[in-house]
């Protein structure tokens, strides 16, 4: 099983964010609003070790929000009772984002390493001031430069960069492509283990996306975008990044063990307000809502609304996630799920995307190619389609 623990504190929230979040309150230490939190986070997992018994944790990963607002001691304290309540392996993936400007406070490294962070995930997303500002990010480029650097010296070995592509700006001048490689140069120069490269999205009513629908901003074009997408896998790939999801690139036997169970299909608990789970084929999703969160803990309510996923919502999941992945979709486990022959179900499909090249089909697995994952939510949406009329002539 992954946990994944939502943090949903962040001093400023980001013109592209459409995550739940709030501001926090000033300080770090004796936080009144992080106490509370964390003391809610703890009866929660522990309502849950109730429920779930001694259940194995292969990764934890804390998001967000900004984890790297909570005290390190408080991070500590956390991972001691998951530890109690659940059997967290020897070994595990223990991840936390960061931002540049908390990750950098005096003591929070090392206090969040001794408490048992070992992979860190930076959200530098630009190191152009210009974007930055354009984003609502609160870091500077120099700052963002220098948090890996001290996060390395202070012991970390496995570390990750957020970045974005894709970015609007003033007409004409959005994000080109030379732009972006720029970027990706600048953070391979910081040699980091993993890369993760967001095309980005225009979340409805964020800031970014009304000042985009205003003509305040304007985004690259579809053709500029593809080219940034291609030409920086290809770069990433010349530099020792094989990418191995759409937008994730690591060097060899550094791939994000917990993102790679999301897509992979593992059972995984989500703990903290808006955190999402799904074990044994149910679904559920905690309030949005910290107040609304915390007073359901209290009177020890979790998981008041189930949803259990039938046949045809596992198949789809398991082709939407695997069609995330370079490898691909497994013909052998779609087999064994649906007991319908994946190539010859979708023949006619099939063929016309890898004639395209948008697809090939190699060692028992169907993937996406590159190109193909450019457009992969549109090919996605095709298979669903067909797959109600497969599935409705299988009823």
């Amino acid at each position: 099983m992954l946990m994944y623990i939502h943090v949903p504190f962040c001093r400023k929230k980001c013109a592209y964010c459409a995550f739940y979040s709030l501001p926090a309150e000033e300080g770090r230490v004796g936080d009144t609003q992080l106490n509370s939190y964390a003391a809610s986070l703890i009866r929660e997992m522990r309502l849950w070790g109730e429920r779930l018994g001694k259940a194995p944790v292969e990764t934890i990963f804390f998001g967000g929000g900004t984890p790297s607002l909570l005290p390190g001691g408080t991070i500590g304290k956390i991972l001691d009772v998951a530890r109690r309540v659940f059997i967290v392996a020897d070994g595990a993936e223990i991840s936390a984002e960061a931002n540049p400007d908390s990750a950098l406070e005096e003591g929070w490294l090392f206090e969040a390493r001794r408490a048992g962070i070992n992979r860190l995930s930076l959200g530098v997303q630009s190191f152009d001031e210009v974007d930055l500002a354009m984003l609502g990010r609160v870091h500077s480029a120099r700052a963002a430069q220098a948090a890996l650097e001290t996060v390395r010296a202070a012991g970390f070995t496995n570390i990750s960069l957020d970045l974005m592509w894709g970015l609007p700006g003033v007409a004409p001048h959005a994000q080109s492509q030379t732009q972006w490689l720029r970027q990706l140069r600048l953070a391979v120069e910081l040699q980091p283990e993993h890369i993760s490269a967001y095309g980005l999205t225009l979340e409805p009513g964020s800031t970014l996306d009304k000042a985009v629908s205003s003509g305040k901003l304007v985004p690259p074009s579809e053709k500029e975008q593809a080219s940034m997408y291609l030409a920086g896998s290809d770069y990433l790939e010349s530099r020792g990044y094989m990418q191995y999801e759409i937008a994730n690139y690591a060097r060899m036997g550094f791939e994000c063990r917990h993102n790679l169970g999301y897509w992979e299909g593992a059972d995984y608990l989500g703990l903290g307000p808006s955190a999402s789970s799904t074990i044994e084929g149910k679904r559920w999703k905690n309030p949005d809502s910290l107040h609304e969160w915390q007073r359901a803990i209290k009177v020890g309510v979790i998981a008041p609304t189930v949803e259990q996923l039938d046949a045809a919502a596992r198949a789809k999941e398991l082709l939407m996630l695997h069609l995330r992945m370079n490898k691909g979709l497994s013909i052998k486990n779609w087999k064994d799920m649906t007991g319908q022959s994946f190539l010859q179900e979708y023949a006619p499909l099939i063929t016309l995307l890898q004639k395209s090249g948008l697809a090939a089909t190699r060692t028992g697995r169907f993937r996406l190619t590159r190109s193909g994952m450019l457009v992969s939510n549109t090919i996605i949406s095709h298979f669903f389609e067909k797959m109600e009329n497969v599935m409705s002539n299988a009823d």
